[in-house]
This record gives structure tokens, C-alpha cells and sequence, in this order.
């Protein structure tokens, strides 16, 4: 599948757009006959998808905001640089040049889902492509544009819903209003279940979309819209959302745990058993077309070819809360001490050390000597950090491109969406199956299995640490907000996520290497968390200028 999509950007379909104004609506145009006489074919129709699941169109949210919200602001990761450190801080406004390009490159993908709703399909069925092939493709992009307006509802709440951007256009009518969230909702749950009722059970193309994939984003959703305590809906949608992780835990089409949680984030482990809903990335395909993560999160020249990340490691509060013998956290930061001989292979394997100079390194016929140096938090991140090229047989580059796959949603997640929507509004579970299934991915942790009554802290606990750096626990923390705003912020201000860690004076290399060389140093004035910040993030000034409407009151949306 991706050489499938690789090509596919060698062709008329790599036009999406990427400025802002109106191009944010539509992908560019195409000359109509070209449209008219593509579409004969399957393959022509399939691949019409296969771009969406590569991380270009998503690049600019991909590089940036999952992991700044989904991580920083979530208090998991520690980060305090420029822009991105904005959100580490809650320092943030409408300028923020991260949360302006999100929400392009998100209504980009948007538009190139509508291209394929709107453009592919009739123009495939005119000429005579089967309607399951062409109801197939259009559930594929309403699955993609699902996660689109799941992630601009839970960032922004509210946000315009654009079915036909090229019908906007043509209209001349570009004041776009915001709509609802419970609208945006609604949008969603319309295109999961389009999905669910055309997508397979499996795909002869590994990494493409399944019914499994839009079952386990209809749970999340359920999930999330109960959460709403409020709403008188809400008992009913924890039901529905226990019922649909239910049917993914039990499908009959191979999907379930994979043994190994390392290899989850490596090439190796790309379109495993485990994985519902992932970008397939290009390794060394060039700019965008692969994961950013290994140059984005890499320590230093040691173990990647180009690395961004010295500075960048997990919280004092998340290092904290990491139980004695949890095997996950090898995965996910490393610690002095840790060894990982699938990075720097060619000298052996890495150990991590805090601190060390003039450390020789062989790099072919060369060996040259380099510092590492300690950052903050005295960890740095591993979770999708693979290594050099020369450790993953050349499909790592140095744009942006490693080969391994981006994760959306994982087969674990059920296993806790099913554990926590039996909680319901309540506080704890005695539910059998719930206890069970938490205590299954508590096994692949090596772990002790937990007893009876289960509590929501428990579940919310398992959360953090199985899906710790993937950038999504940012949604665990609007759903804390949306059962009860006080408790939220008071999780988040809780933390001490500025705690750092200073060097003594007069400490030698090998001091340096422990945790005895160092002072722990709180700040005077913490930063303050405020409820209305977690509510929602601000609209990007560039789309307010665009369409001032955006600052009325939301509306309801209508639908056909």
C-alpha cells in the first residue's frame, strides 16, 4: 500500500491545498475530463484513499499539534521551546503558529475527503465502477473525515462543518459559521456508521481502513459524548460505547494484542495485528511523506542521523506515577541505565546515560568523539524514536520521513474505552469483563492484575501509561473535564510540571551519570490552569480573518 500511495502523489491527485483563504475548502482543481475518464476502474477508485492514510496531507497537525496538546498540555511530556513550549506552558493565543497550521492541514484532509465523496463517486459510477467498490472508497474518507471533526471538536468544540467545499465556492458564499459540537457529534456518528456498514472485515491492502476501525472510533465517540454528564443521553451512550468496543475485542477477523509493545512503534511492527487506524509513513520517500517523530523526539547525533529532541522528555509527574516493573517504560522513555541495542548498531547498541563526554562513535571508516549532554528531566522520549537509517535498513531519512506508522487508535484502547464506559458516571466497576481487560494489557506490561470494584483513577491510570507519548492524552483529559471541570483542572494543576532538575557544582562526569549529582528545583510561581482552557483552544486568528463569522455564537447545523 505504500508505493500505492507514494505514487499516487506522482499524479493529478497530489494537488491538496496548503494555503489559507478558500483553498483550505477544496483540493485544487482538476480539469474535468481528466475526472471524467479516470474513474473506470477499481484501482482507479481505491486509489482516490490512498492518500489519506499517508501523513502529507495530515503533516502539519502530525509534525506539531498531536503531540504539543496531545502530551504537552496533557502534562506528560516536558518541552518549554518557543512556539511549542506554549502549550507546555498554557501560554498560547490565537497567533500560535502550531494551532493556525492544524487547522489547515486538518480541513486539507477534510477536503480531500470531500473530493471523494463529491468527485470520485458519481463521476465512478457513471462509468459503470460496481457500487460496493465505490461505497467502499466513500467509506474509507468518511472515516478519515470522521477523525478530522473528532479532533477539531475536541480542540476547538466548535468549528464549521464543510460537506462540498467546491459547491461553497462556486456559491460565492464564504462567512463559514462555527456549528455545534453536539452538531459536530451528530456529523461524526453519521459517517462511522456509513463506514461501519461498507467497509470489510479485512483488506487485502494492509494499513487500509476496516468496519473494525470505524467500530473502535464509534466507541471512542459514544465514550466521549457520554461524558457529558448532563445530557440525558449520557447512560445510554456508556452503553453503546461498551457495546461497540465489545464487537472490536470479539471480531472474528484477527485483530487483538500484539505480544510485543516495543515493536509496536518500530517498522517492523507497522500494520500489526494491534493496529485499528494508523498513516502509513514512507520511510526515506522524502519531506512529510514519513514519521517526524525520530528527528522530532531523537536525543542527539548518536542515535539518529538528525535529531531535534535533546531537550524533550517525559515529566517528573509522569516519571512519578510509572509503576516498579512496568516493561512499557522502556518503550516509552528511556532512563540512565536502559539499554537499547536496536539504536546505534553499529557501535553495539546505546546505553543511555545522563551525562558523558567524548563519547566515540563509528560512523563508517569514521569515529569521532561526542557530548551528551542532560536536559531538564534527566529522560528523553523513545516511543517512535527507531534510530539511525543504518539501524532500519535505510528507511529512516533525514526529512522528517521514517518508514514507521502513526497511530490513531490501537486494539488496547478497547480493552479501556470498554473498562471506563462500565464506570460510567460512577466512580468504580465490578463488571467482570471490565476487570478482566484491563488486567490484560496490565499483563503485556508485566504487571499484577488488579481486583474488583475497578475505579474510573485506575482506568485513567492504565490510559496514561499504555498510551503514553502517542499524543492522545489530551482526549482522556477533556473527558475528566466533561464529567467535571473543577476535578480537571485541579489534575492538570497538580502536576508540577515544571519541576526540574539542576547539576551541583563540582561534580565529576560520573556524578553527573546519577541522580545524586543533581538538585531538584521547583518554580516560585507555578503556572496556573484555568477551566476555560481545557474547554477549547482558540480559533486561529488567519481563519477569523478569512471568515469573521467565526467569532458569532455557533449554530446548529442542518442536515439533509
Amino acid at each position: 500500500m505504500k508505493n500505492h500511495i507514494k505514487l499516487l502523489y506522482l499524479g493529478v491527485l497530489l494537488l491538496v491545498a496548503t494555503s489559507c483563504g478558500k483553498d483550505f475548502l477544496t483540493v485544487n482543481p482538476v480539469d474535468s475530463r481528466v475526472v471524467d475518464n479516470f474513474y473506470k476502474t477499481e484501482a482507479d477508485v481505491r486509489s482516490s484513499t490512498a492518500g489519506l492514510y499517508n501523513p502529507k496531507p495530515w503533516y502539519d497537525w502530525v509534525y506539531g499539534v498531536q503531540w504539543q496538546v496531545g502530551d504537552l498540555c496533557a502534562g506528560d511530556m516536558y518541552h518549554t521551546w518557543d512556539e511549542e513550549g506554549q502549550f507546555f506552558f498554557f501560554s498560547y493565543t490565537s497567533t500560535n503558529g502550531p494551532l493556525n497550521r492544524a487547522w489547515i492541514s486538518l480541513y486539507r484532509v477534510n477536503a480531500w475527503c470531500n473530493s471523494v465523496i463529491n468527485d470520485m463517486a458519481p463521476n465512478a459510477r457513471k462509468n459503470g465502477v460496481k457500487a460496493e467498490v465505490i461505497n467502499g472508497a466513500v467509506a474509507e474518507a468518511r472515516l478519515v473525515r470522521a477523525w478530522v471533526y473528532f479532533y477539531l471538536t475536541e480542540y476547538w468544540k466548535e468549528a464549521p462543518i464543510v460537506e462540498n467545499g467546491s459547491s461553497l465556492i462556486a456559491s460565492g458564499n464564504m462567512a463559514l459559521p462555527k456549528n455545534t459540537q453536539s452538531s459536530i457529534y451528530e456529523f461524526i456518528r453519521r459517517d462511522l456508521e456509513f463506514a461501519e456498514a461498507n467497509l470489510p472485515g479485512t483488506d487485502p491492502e494492509a494499513g487500509r481502513a476496516t468496519k473494525w476501525s470505524a467500530k473502535g472510533l464509534l466507541a471512542k465517540l459514544y465514550l466521549t459524548m457520554a461524558s457529558h454528564t448532563s445530557d440525558a443521553n449520557s447512560a445510554s451512550n456508556y452503553a453503546k460505547a461498551m457495546d461497540y468496543a465489545q464487537q472490536v475485542i470479539t471480531n472474528t477477523d484477527g485483530f487483538g494484542l500484539n505480544p510485543d509493545y516495543g515493536q509496536l512503534f518500530t517498522i517492523a511492527g507497522n500494520n500489526n495485528k494491534e493496529s485499528l487506524f494508523a498513516l502509513q509513513c514512507i520511510g526515506a520517500g522524502g519531506y512529510s511523506l514519513g514519521n517526524p517523530r525520530t528527528i522530532v523526539l531523537a536525543r542527539n547525533a548518536v542515535v539518529a542521523d538528525v535529531a531535534w529532541g535533546g531537550g524533550k522528555g517525559a515529566t517528573l509527574d509522569y516519571i512519578a506515577g510509572i509503576e516498579s516493573g512496568d516493561k512499557r517504560q522502556h518503550s516509552i522513555v528511556m532512563q540512565v541505565g536502559d539499554q537499547y541495542p536496536e539504536l546505534d548498531q553499529e557501535d553495539g547498541g546505546y546505553t543511555y546515560f545522563l551525562y558523558r563526554t567524548k563519547y566515540s562513535i563509528k560512523r563508517g571508516s569514521t569515529i569521532t568523539t561526542v557530548d551528551e549532554n542532560q536536559n531538564d528531566v534527566l529522560n528523553n522520549i523513545k516511543k517512535y524514536m527507531i534510530g539511525l537509517a543504518s539501524d532500519n535498513n535505510g528507511l529512516v531519512g533525514t526529512n522528517q520521513d521514517a518508514g514507521n506508522n502513526i497511530y490513531f487508535m490501537r486494539f488496547a484502547e478497547m480493552y479501556l474505552i470498554y473498562a471506563e464506559a462500565a464506570i460510567g458516571a460512577g466512580t468504580q466497576t465490578s463488571d467482570a469483563n471490565a476487570v478482566a481487560y484491563v488486567n490484560t494489557v496490565r499483563s503485556r506490561a508485566g504487571l499484577s492484575a488488579l481486583a474488583a470494584p475497578l475505579t474510573f483513577d485506575q482506568v485513567m491510570h492504565e490510559r496514561r501509561y499504555e498510551f503514553g507519548m502517542e499524543g492522545i492524552r489530551w482526549f482522556d483529559i477533556k473527558r475528566m473535564y466533561y464529567r467535571d471541570p473543577a476535578s480537571a483542572a485541579a489534575l492538570l494543576n497538580a502536576q508540577q510540571r515544571e519541576n526540574k532538575y539542576q547539576a551541583k557544582s563540582g561534580q565529576t562526569d560520573e556524578q553527573l551519570n546519577t541522580y545524586a549529582g543533581y538538585t531538584l528545583v521547583a518554580p516560585t510561581s507555578p503556572i496556573v490552569i484555568y477551566q476555560n482552557q481545557i474547554d477549547q483552544f482558540p480559533l486561529p486568528d488567519q481563519a477569523i480573518t478569512m471568515s469573521p463569522q467565526l467569532n458569532d455564537p455557533a449554530v446548529e447545523y442542518k442536515f439533509n
